[in-house]
């Protein structure tokens, strides 16, 4: 019940809690090549509010809104397009703004030159302007002045919870130039093909860079490449907003890698972060494989709680309550699997040993391994739905 409230909420439209929108810098430079360095501080700036815990609107959503409204990605907007954009997505505040590199001095360094930056915050709700704020550092130190900027926009957001800017650089180590533009390029890829070239490039270019590890990891994951996305989700470092996402898919690769303690440790993990349906039930199906059932049918019936209309759910508890045993409780939840889908041959089977009081036999291929995952994760719609909680 809770996941369908928050997903109804966040597709209508309806975002009440405070909610922001961060938009591609616009490049008032001569220099087209250096259009995705827009792309780059929009990026890094929600990432460091998401890292926080602020709802944030993440880059598809505001590519469909430019869609929507035949805005051209990369182009200068008016305040005017800016609140459109901003209320076409229900955010309450839009960060925005321009850079500018400025020449070397006569080549007398071997910098590339300086890069300043200039940001403001539009409050939708209080139709309120905020003041301007800006970094100014070498081209080379993007990442840092990114950063940096990120850490203002949160400190001006929220300056009561922000940590310490001393804080906030530490946790997130400078990231090579090269290897920057080679993921914000990998982002802006027409295609599959060239999107991993780059993203592979920019993770190989700097061994911390976390981002690309991430968008790696999930394109392995896509490909079920298990083993291979489960070496590139656990380079995700956990000042990463995906962080807790990666953790989600690598317990799934390792549960489909075999190794299911593995697989228990980074769901719990997750469990204990963002206590959603699918990671309860996900994590109660690496416990089952550890015969622990005790510990999963009781994640079984977390994630029931939370979604009682799930047929999954309902499933796997029965079937691990009849595996155990449990003859009686396994013939109420198999019940409540036929009762929601009547199709479903195997939950009919099992309801009816379950009936008949016979167990799983040893080396039956239908009676072994049959857990349930789920495999969306919408920590968002969690975030929302607890910011509105909170209010």
């Amino acid at each position: 019940m809770v996941r369908f409230l928050a997903m109804a909420m966040f597709w209508s439209g309806a975002l009440l809690a405070e909610t922001a929108l961060v938009l591609p810098f616009f490049n008032q430079g001569r220099s087209a090549n250096l259009d995705w360095i827009g792309e780059s501080i929009a990026e890094t700036v929600r990432d460091s509010l998401a890292s926080e815990g602020m709802l944030v609107l993440d880059r598809e959503d505001r590519l469909e809104a430019y869609r929507r409204l035949s805005l051209r990605p990369g182009a200068e907007l008016t305040k005017a397009s800016i609140m459109k954009i901003g209320d076409s997505l229900g955010a309450s505040r839009v960060i925005y703004g321009y850079f500018e590199l400025l020449p070397a001095a006569d080549g007398k360094d071997q910098s590339k030159g300086s890069l300043r930056v200039t940001a403001r915050i539009l409050d939708l709700k209080r139709t309120r302007q905020g003041p301007t704020f800006s970094e100014l550092g070498a081209l080379e130190d993007l990442a840092t002045l990114e950063v940096r900027l990120g850490w203002q926009a949160l400190d001006q957001i929220n300056p009561k919870t922000a940590p310490s800017e001393r804080e906030f650089l530490n946790a997130r180590p400078p990231v090579r130039l090269d290897a920057v533009e080679s993921y914000v390029r990998g982002l802006l890829a027409a295609s599959p093909e060239q999107r991993h070239r780059f993203f592979t490039q920019a993770a190989r270019l700097d061994e911390h860079y976390s981002q690309p590890c991430f968008q790696l990891g999930k394109t392995y994951w896509e490909k079920k490449d298990y083993q291979v996305a489960a070496g590139w989700l656990e380079r995700v470092a956990r000042s990463d907003p995906h962080y807790l996402e990666a953790q989600f898919f690598l317990g799934l690769c390792r549960f489909n890698g075999g190794d299911f303690s593995g697989a228990e440790r980074a769901l719990a993990g997750v469990a204990a972060a963002v206590p959603l349906n699918e990671v309860y039930n996900d994590l109660g199906a690496a416990q089952a494989r550890l015969n622990n059932s005790a510990a999963a049918i009781a994640n079984f019936r977390k994630a029931l709680e939370g979604d009682s209309a799930d047929p999954d759910y309902h499933f796997n508890l029965g079937y691990t309550l009849w595996r155990s045993g449990q003859y009686e409780a396994a013939v109420e939840s198999l019940r409540a699997v036929v009762a929601r889908n009547p199709n479903d041959a195997e939950a009919t089977a099992l309801l009816g040993r379950a009936l008949k009081r016979e167990g799983p036999r040893p080396g039956d291929p239908r009676s072994d391994s049959r857990e349930r995952l789920k495999i969306t994760y919408e920590e968002a719609a969690y975030r929302q739905l607890q910011a509105e909680l909170a209010r």
